[in-house]
């Protein structure tokens, strides 16, 4: 996902004929390679997943088949036990496939527990509920929910990303100042501990284990099972559109519209330079209105929607959409925001949408597995993939500090409210100041790119970025970088109750990690790396 500096390109490769030629051709042709190999063989996977979706819904064998796929997990644990709970555990899915940069490496040597569950399980209508296994998709959720007349309230924008990787990391979404983060839309989980037992977690029934669980990054048990609230969905997003010329506006525009949740079902910001933006505002209808057209946003041969925003910046003009529901809530989803360009730099080009629009994205793990050394290098220093969550008055000085040191936009600002549980426990928790009532908004800054600052060096930028989010008390999204140093990242994330609860829980910190050894570069490495280390170290005895 790195744009190549010419100066700092090798001009020869290490290894034998053959890897030099790949290691060139990944390196100098990415976006060809990604066009001519990648999409087709993404395009193939994605069509035998929704098949397969599309199968187990539609028979209902999901259900049926999950209580005896959870005591498969328990049996695993128990053989663990019986074995002297030699190693520590984890998830046998394949880190490839999280939706971060890194890999992570500890699953090179923990014990892997079979968790193979994708499934949907039920559609309560009438409690407005949704039970899930947690590596049931965004898009396997709205595919099944829209169509029915319901959605989730936080539908995190990427088709790819997880239930349950969400509530182990974060999932916001331009709901989130209506309804909070996924986590706060989650009436109850199921999870088996490393004892191996299976344990319900709600607000009455293990509590604790209810309000530790999101953040927690697998680190307290495997989630076998999630029940989301559901609401009713209708057709179409009336999605407005406000473009603002100056720092000062863009903030107070953003502010007054993330706090009308009686207005406003979504708010988002796209960040286009330290004083320009488009502040977009959309509540859902099941009528399309004569103030401003059908747009079909999701359709493959349509411009990727930041673009499209952008065009009513330029325009100087603002106005009014009809947008169908699921395309508006996948709308990113065709450009991983607007981090295809780098990777395809063609790819918004009207005759390649036309012709091959349609496989967009690539599959992340596989762009993932054809990262080079020479690109490591390059996205390590000078490529940025992030998210600050940021309380909402510090905005604008969080803006300004990204113009001064980073200079890379777009931006992206998603609106949150943080709700405060009443036993208070948690890994974050609702900012309040000097004589607040309420607890404050946050803003979750996005910043994906390249940065525009000269003699930018990511080995200075990031350190320097999270001491400014620890300053102004945010807190850094963990499916990305960070250096933060152990002392520093129990500072920006309460342990208090989860230290307690990892001593309380039988076989706990035997069975797992603690969460900065698992997101820390202790526990995760380049993909390049990770393709090295599979090649060296031994076999494992089972």
């Amino acid at each position: 996902m790195t744009k190549l500096v010419p100066s700092e390109v090798p001009v020869k490769a290490t290894g034998d004929p053959t890897s030099r030629v790949v290691e060139h051709i990944l390196t100098h042709y990415r976006g060809l390679f990604a066009t001519v190999v990648l999409l087709p063989v993404s395009a193939l996977y994605g069509a035998y997943v929704s098949v397969r979706d599309r199968i187990a819904f539609r028979l209902k064998s999901a259900p049926a088949k999950h209580d005896q796929k959870v005591k498969k997990v328990i049996g695993q644990i128990e053989a663990w036990k019986r074995d002297g709970c030699r190693e520590k555990l984890c998830t046998a899915r394949s880190g490839w496939k999280s939706m971060s940069e890194l890999v992570p490496k500890y699953k090179l040597f923990h014990r892997k527990i079979d968790v193979s569950l994708y499934d949907i399980l039920e559609i309560d209508e009438e409690r407005m509920l949704l039970r899930v296994e947690p590596l049931a998709t965004m898009g396997q959720i709205s595919r099944s929910l829209v169509p029915r007349g319901w959605t989730l309230p936080v539908v995190p924008e990427l088709d790819d990303l997880t239930v349950g990787g969400l509530i182990m990391g974060f999932g916001v979404e331009s709901s989130s100042h209506k309804y909070g983060l996924i986590q706060h839309i989650c009436e109850s989980f199921d999870i088996v501990t490393a004892e191996g037992k299976l344990l319900r977690c709600s607000a009455s029934e293990n509590p604790d284990l209810y309000y530790l669980i999101p953040w927690s990054h697998g680190t307290l048990g495997f989630l076998v099972a999630v029940q989301l609230r559901i609401i009713p969905a209708k057709k179409y997003v009336r999605l407005h559109y406000r473009p603002v010329y100056s720092l000062d506006d863009m903030v107070d525009v953003f502010e007054a519209e993330s706090r009308d949740t009686e207005k406003n079902d979504f708010v988002e910001g796209l960040v286009y330079s330290r004083d320009t933006a488009v502040i977009l505002c959309g509540m859902m209808t099941d009528e399309k209105g004569a103030d401003g057209p059908l747009n079909a946003i999701g359709r493959w041969y349509k411009p990727w929607f930041y673009k499209h925003a952008q065009t009513y910046l330029t325009e100087r003009k603002e106005g009014f959409e009809y947008v169908p529901l699921r395309d508006y809530v996948h709308r990113h989803t065709r450009s991983y925001f607007w981090a295809m360009e780098e990777i395809i730099p063609f790819g918004n080009h009207p005759l390649f949408r036309w012709l091959l629009g349609w496989a967009l994205p690539p599959r992340i793990e596989l762009l993932k597995y054809t990262e080079t050394e020479t690109t490591r290098r390059l996205r390590e220093k000078h490529h940025v993939v992030q998210d600050m969550l940021m309380p909402i008055r510090y905005l604008a000085k969080s803006i300004q500090y990204f113009d001064d040191h980073f200079e890379l936009y777009p931006l992206w600002l998603s609106p949150m409210a943080v709700y405060e549980n009443e036993r208070k426990l948690g890994f974050i928790h609702s900012f309040r100041g000097e004589g607040d009532i309420l607890g404050e908004l946050y803003v979750d800054i996005g910043a994906y790119g390249t940065p525009k600052k000269d003699s930018f060096d990511n080995a200075s930028a990031l350190p320097s970025l999270e001491k400014f989010v620890l300053d102004h008390r945010g807190y850094q999204a963990l499916y990305a970088r960070t250096t933060l140093s152990r002392e520093n990242f129990r500072t920006m994330f309460d342990h208090k109750d989860y230290d307690r609860l990892r001593e309380q829980l039988p076989y706990c910190k035997l069975a797992f990690d603690e969460i900065y050894d698992k997101v820390s570069s202790k526990g995760r490495t380049s993909p390049v790396e990770l393709r090295r280390m599979n090649k060296v170290r031994p076999r494992h005895p089972r």
